[in-house]
């Protein structure tokens, strides 16, 4: 079969797309590269090659010798690479704590991380019962008016707490749900005080979640897990119970994660 440029069939926008990718990968198999020499790999104008080199150049995934003008690959595209692969680690360590908790309540079990301003959902256990919470893996949920916001954001660092914290678009979902940031402060003082992210119907109707934080090495609150009931099946007295089976799986998976002392442990 004769080769062809799966490119020359794309949209404009998926061509670009492709062209940008190719590259990527052609620069990660060299320590660094001419223009014409990937011009002459990937049967790409050099003038196209240039200017998308310019652009992953500006955006920080690219970097230019000073002396010999060959472009190589940055840290940056090495980070990246680096949380896709943490994600997955975290997924499978969290997988067995997951589904003890949901032996243990038969209800919803969602793990989920920070993503900008917001959490994304990254593994999630259905309950056991018809009705439970609507998710899906890949789905974000706002900061402020989630249990699992909550639970990353109360033991973040306060730089880094008050940055996020300054781009939240404080939307009122429910009547329960935080409207300000300084309500939110006071939340997060809470959240650190009983060592556990709550939303009673804050984000979703009829849903009351809480959760936990789960740390690294570096003892960074890097995931969080949680329990998620509909308001009539949440037994308010089992709350310690909750608790109580959250802080064991979060402490089982921080120290799968390198964490010698589950912060949550130390704090009065």
């Amino acid at each position: 079969m004769d080769d062809y440029d799966h490119t020359s069939k794309q949209p404009d926008s998926v061509s670009a797309v492709l062209r940008v990718f190719s590259i990527l990968t052609a620069l990660s198999e060299r320590k660094d590269t001419s223009i014409s020499e990937l011009s002459l790999r990937l049967a790409m104008p050099k003038a196209t090659v240039y200017r998308f080199l310019q652009t992953m150049k500006s955006l920080g995934f690219v970097r230019q010798e000073v002396e010999s003008e060959r472009y190589g690959l940055t840290m940056k595209a090495f980070e990246l690479g680096s949380k896709a692969l943490l994600h997955i680690d975290l997924i499978e360590m969290a997988k067995r704590q997951m589904a003890i908790l949901s032996e243990q309540t038969s209800e919803t079990i969602h793990l989920g991380v920070l993503a900008d301003s917001e959490v994304i959902y990254i593994h999630k256990i259905d309950a056991q019962y018809n009705l439970g919470m609507y998710s899906k893996i890949g789905r974000r949920a706002p900061l402020h008016a989630t249990a699992l916001g909550k639970a990353l954001l109360a033991w973040e660092v306060p730089e880094r707490r008050d940055s996020l914290i300054a781009n939240i678009n404080f939307t009122r979902f429910r009547e329960n749900t935080i409207a300000n940031a300084e309500q939110f402060m006071e939340e997060l003082a809470r959240t650190r005080q009983q060592k556990y992210g709550f939303d009673p119907e804050e984000f979703e109707e009829h849903m009351v979640c809480m959760a936990v934080p789960i740390f690294d090495h570096w003892h960074h609150a890097t995931a969080a897990l949680s329990i998620s009931f509909p308001a009539f099946r949440f037994d308010a007295a089992k709350i310690p119970y909750y608790v109580d089976i959250l802080t064991v799986a979060g402490r089982t998976v921080s120290a799968d994660l390198g964490c010698a002392s589950y912060p949550l442990d130390q704090e009065s």
